[in-house]
């Protein structure tokens, strides 16, 4: 079994580059690792949820839910639509775990992502690089599992719209991967 860990922007731009790229991630994590799968996420909008969706497609993967607040809070998160896309997919989980309360919100999702990096074998992000902005985001937790060492499949997706402008006179392109600390070889039975 391998649990695979997501973290990422909440707004994405350009699916057209960014889903192949998961798409092609989520294969090599199949051709890499043990199955089965099952994808631990927070079910944010953004990168969490894509990289879910596209792992019910493509590896017919599981799924874990570490809540960073309780329920009923955590939904206050989101826009009406985004409430309907969250409640369908947490239906769909194998389980789902309400963290401890933490004192702040910042803290909780912090609790959340370094919850993730505790229970997985990769780490899927959707991320542009940038040093953390602050405490939880996804700067600090991919850091955190570079770290720790935990094989990273990072997309690079920008962040904001006038990022992504400029982003394409830049030498990297939305949706290019790089692979940290991945295995050279498939799983060994």
């Amino acid at each position: 079994m391998t649990n695979i860990g997501v973290t990422g922007h909440r707004v994405l731009h350009d699916l057209d580059a960014l889903i192949p790229a998961v798409d092609g991630v989520l294969k090599k994590i199949q051709a890499r690792f043990a199955r089965p799968f099952l994808v631990h996420s927070s079910l944010a909008e953004g990168a969490d949820r894509l990289v879910v969706q596209r792992a019910f497609e493509v590896i017919d993967a599981g799924l874990i839910v570490p809540l960073p607040l309780k329920k009923d809070e955590y939904l206050k998160d989101f826009s009406s639509d985004s409430r309907l896309v969250f409640l369908d997919l947490l239906g769909r989980a194998n389980k789902v775990i309400e963290l401890p309360v933490r004192p702040t919100r910042v803290a909780a999702y912090e609790s959340a992502g370094l919850y993730i990096l505790d229970h997985v074998d990769v780490l899927v992000t959707l991320w542009d690089g940038r040093p953390p902005k602050g405490q939880g985001g996804t700067g600090q937790i991919v850091l955190e599992a570079r770290r720790r060492r935990i094989p990273t499949a990072w997309i690079y997706a920008v962040n904001y719209q006038t990022e992504l402008i400029a982003s394409k006179e830049s030498t990297r392109k939305q949706g290019t991967v790089t692979y940290e600390d991945f295995p050279k070889e498939g799983p060994t039975q």
